[in-house]
């Protein structure tokens, strides 16, 4: 688990950098294909398939970013014919006839049809990515379900997106969570970028506010996770299950940092004299209460109290937080936060990442230890990973 006969790389280099994403890209390029659809999306540690049916939106989605990410920055054109493939098996196998993007698929049929914000905020960000990439025909994917989006799931009055509607009869839930909604932010960052439309760089302004700034300065500068009906929050929801995965009670540092990054990538496009403020405000309460003094990295979440409630160690919170670090250095040059990229990175190379096989492992016990032998379940594609290392790359000195 430890690289303790590895020495530290150099983690502000280049070449460490693009090295490091061919070594995640790989573990996947050369299992994840399923010829006759999409890809597979459940492997161990080694890269061994343990379920060849199951189809999750979310891995779905970020496959497609995965190798149109890849491809637009190296031009192997296997990543682009990779990233077709997904695209083509998300729009034929996850699209239900209602228009909607199915959440799982079993044995290439629908077995979850509930439709959810943050699996269609992932198919916005994948087709965004798609058609950076060259492949035209995911304008049209684009626009699609960003009218789905607008008519089914945007609240304006509220400024934010609902969660999820009932596979029978499109009846919203009452829930309303942050989750969604960050990466409707992020998705509608992907959609400017591709497009140039105004549209997309105004939505995510306005969840960027509703979110770090509004409902922030609700919950004591941090972001809480869920919410009533009204957007009041809801300390109570999933109390007793701070370990969800997509709906975990708690305030959780890796969404802080998100959040921090996502208020930098918009400080570039359309400056705001309060974006740095609140980064760094985020960042800084984020880890406050976040970090493990004691055996390293940072905590999946703690309460209201300060106290972890989730102790575990989770690769994506790792992941985030030195992006986040990297970019504040880069901006301030606070030597800080300097110190944190190489601190998370440390502990990363240490714990995380897998020198044998390649890409992350998933999760850790408090102290470092591995749950279980499952690498990449469905949902997890190393997608953070990538987006971590693409976006130092894309901060660096001069």
């Amino acid at each position: 688990m430890t690289s303790a006969s590895f020495s530290y790389p150099d983690f502000e280099n280049v070449e460490f950098l693009k090295d490091h994403v061919q070594k995640v890209l790989n573990f996947y390029r050369g299992s994840a294909l399923d010829p006759s659809g999409g890809f597979f999306h459940g492997f161990q540690d080694d890269g061994t398939l343990f379920d060849k049916d199951l189809r999750h939106i979310v891995s779905s989605c970020r496959f497609i970013f995965n190798f149109a990410g890849a491809y637009c920055r190296d031009g192997n054109p296997e990543d682009l014919v990779l990233a077709e493939h997904g695209l083509r098996f998300l729009t034929s196998a996850h699209r239900m006839q209602d228009g909607f993007y199915a959440w799982e698929l079993k044995e290439g049929r629908v077995s979850d049809g509930t439709a959810m914000a943050y699996g269609h905020a992932f198919v916005l960000f994948a087709a965004s990515h798609a058609l950076q990439a060259g492949l035209t025909f995911a304008r049209s994917v684009l626009d699609e379900v960003w009218s789905l989006l607008e008519k089914h799931f945007w609240e304006p009055t509220q400024g934010a997106y609902l969660d999820e509607l009932s596979w029978s009869g499109r009846d919203p839930d009452s829930y309303r969570g942050q989750n969604a909604n960050m990466h409707m932010c992020e998705a509608c960052l992907a959609a400017w970028k591709a497009t140039s439309e105004e549209k997309f760089l105004d939505r995510a302004e306005r969840l960027a506010k509703k979110f770090t700034l509004e409902l922030a300065d609700l919950s004591g500068g941090l972001v809480w996770e869920h919410y009533s009906q009204n957007w009041l929050p809801d300390m109570d929801y999933h109390k007793d299950q701070p370990e969800d995965l997509f709906k975990p009670w708690g305030f959780q540092p890796g969404h802080q940092v998100e959040w921090a990054r996502l208020l930098l990538s918009l400080l570039e496009i359309r400056p705001r004299s309060w974006y740095l403020d609140r980064a760094e405000m985020l960042y800084r309460n984020g880890m406050k209460d976040g970090r493990d003094t004691d055996y390293g990295g940072i905590f999946y979440g703690f309460g209201p109290d300060g106290e972890p409630c989730a102790p575990t160690k989770y690769f994506w919170v790792q992941a985030e937080s030195i992006a986040t670090a990297w970019r504040l250095f880069w901006l301030t040059e606070k030597q800080n936060y300097r110190e944190d990229y190489i601190e998370f990175w440390r502990y990363a190379w240490d714990q995380f990442v897998d020198h044998q096989h390649g890409a992350w492992f998933r999760i850790l016990t408090r102290e470092g230890q591995k749950i279980d032998r499952l690498k990449s379940p469905p949902g997890k594609t190393d997608y953070h990973v990538l987006t971590v290392c693409w976006d130092i790359l894309d901060h660096q000195p001069g």
